[in-house]
């Protein structure tokens, strides 16, 4: 047999750690389906991106495995090595939105299974200045939660770690003055407490959109932002409203974008896929349509 080559990225640390018990069952499935297996274990925030973007040439398969920030270490590391080279995600996070919009398995072995035999899909990217993501760049309330939140309280706790961090966001919300230039030059401008411009039906663990309105490959992304209430009436009326997916309240702007520049705050940081984002002032985000290849296995029932 032929044998392929393939890059494995592990964080050992995602979730409940369950992929340490598993890794040589998955590197033995990818070898009996052909693949020389070569893996990197991260061990500090940013090093699985540079190991993909200077190994990503050489490969036929880009796996990773762990959460949303290990996918988008490893989504980036492949749009830096400018490698059209498809991507396979085993998801083994706490919270794993981008893989809950693909229905991609929970179970590690089955997810291995699911590559083996998948097929390449092409999907849209997102670029965020010079940096990447694949599902969602967030600010406000609650997105400094998945970052803040120590992996050991995630590991504990699950999803309700975000929860229970969230909460105590409420009482310290801040809003922020933004300026958003769209594509057709609309200006959309106020004090706002929550911003997404995201590829995903799932937000944060938190938010879901409706289906219908959100596609992972039509070359825009969904841009919500909800503006500053006047009192706790209004916000309540305002979650009720995004709990129905109804985006007409007044708090609420809802636009499909392929683009958007945006004028910030300084000391207004960000999330990419639940990661530090950093704090930018000056901000041009761009659909990159089809940026990347993501292995989903199509003819699974």
């Amino acid at each position: 047999m032929v044998e392929k080559k393939m890059l494995l990225v592990i964080n050992p640390c995602a979730g409940k750690k369950k992929i340490q018990g598993k890794l040589t069952q998955v590197i033995d499935r990818f070898n009996r389906a052909g693949y020389l297996v070569t893996t990197y274990i991260t061990a500090a925030p940013g090093d699985g991106l540079e190991a993909v973007a200077s190994l990503a040439k050489d490969m036929d398969l880009v796996v990773c495995c762990g959460g949303d920030g290990t996918f988008n270490e490893t989504l980036s590391g492949v749009l830096k090595s400018g490698a059209s080279v498809p991507v396979g995600y085993i998801p083994a996070g706490s919270t794993n939105d981008f893989a809950s919009s693909l229905h991609l398995s929970s179970d590690i072995m089955e997810a291995v299974q699911d590559i083996i035999d998948g097929t390449p899909v092409k999907m849209d990217a997102g670029a965020f200045n010079d940096q990447f993501y694949s599902y969602i760049a967030s600010f406000g309330a609650f997105t400094r939660t998945s970052y803040a939140t120590s992996q050991a309280l995630k590991n504990t706790l699950g999803h309700a770690a975000y929860l229970l961090s969230g909460i105590k966001e409420v009482a310290h919300i801040k809003p922020y003055a933004l300026k958003l230039t769209l594509p057709e030059g609309e200006i959309v401008e106020g004090n706002f407490i929550f911003g997404a411009i995201s590829n995903s039906t799932s937000v944060g663990g938190i938010l879901t959109l409706d289906e219908k309105l959100v596609s992972l490959s039509d070359g825009q992304f969904e841009l919500l932002l909800i503006r500053k209430p006047k009192n706790m009436l209004q916000l309540t009326g305002c979650i009720r409203a995004l709990k129905k997916k109804k985006y007409d309240h007044p708090l609420i702007v809802f636009h499909n974008i392929q683009s958007v520049s945006i004028d910030a705050p300084k000391d207004m940081c960000w999330t990419l896929d639940g990661e530090n984002g950093g704090a930018h002032e000056h901000l041009q985000v761009q659909c990159l349509h089809h940026g990347i290849q993501v292995i989903q296995n199509l003819n699974k029932e």
